[in-house]
């Protein structure tokens, strides 16, 4: 059992201990886990990330091992596949979305060479720190997921508002919302982007 001081929120889900030990906050550069991320905290607009994390190795699964290289290849026929898939979230504007923003994500990754160098931007390349002691701190988007949120829109990303934003900066370590008094702050505080 892990005797370390954490943040509150992956209470007793053992799935959700893991990513928040391992996962959550820790500086992400590698795209295909990047658009993993980008996925995942697109599907869980309107639901808890408890009921992502529980379906994440379904969608693994389901969308080809996150690559956007196959995503954005994805036909009619493979859309409908993934709307009968009951081990996923079965959302057809979010389906799409996942097609159309692997699409994207490939401009942008051709454009800048890597997607990494591309979101990154949003934070000057760099963790940024917050010091937050009680979750009620922690903020639902800042300026710069508005920021994020207005430049993914604007090149035609859909699922991708300030509060996604956000989330994602969270999960990706843009942003450290540990909280201060949680083991991985220090961990991650440490740590060279």
């Amino acid at each position: 059992m892990n005797m370390k001081k954490s943040c509150p929120w992956p209470a007793n889900n053992p799935l959700m201990i893991e990513y928040h030990d391992k996962e959550w906050g820790e500086p992400l550069h590698d795209d295909n886990k990047i658009f993993e991320f980008m996925v995942l905290d697109a599907f869980q607009a309107g639901l808890s990330w408890n009921t992502i994390i529980n379906k994440r190795k379904n969608f693994e699964k389901a969308f080809d091992n996150f690559d956007p290289v196959k995503i954005a290849k994805y036909k009619e026929s493979k859309i409908q596949k993934l709307l009968n898939d009951a081990g996923i979230i079965r959302n057809k504007m979010k389906i799409r979305a996942t097609v159309n923003n692997a699409k994207i994500f490939l401009k942008i990754q051709k454009e800048f060479g890597t997607f990494d160098k591309y979101i990154w931007q949003f934070t000057g390349g760099k963790t940024l720190h917050n010091k937050w002691k009680t979750t009620k701190e922690v903020p639902a988007y800042s300026k710069k997921s508005d920021a994020m949120s207005k430049d993914l829109k604007a090149r035609g990303f859909s699922f991708v508002g300030t509060t996604i934003c956000y989330a994602f900066m969270q999960a990706a370590g843009m942003v450290n919302d540990h909280m201060t008094s949680c083991f991985r702050y220090k961990e991650l505080k440490k740590k060279k982007v």
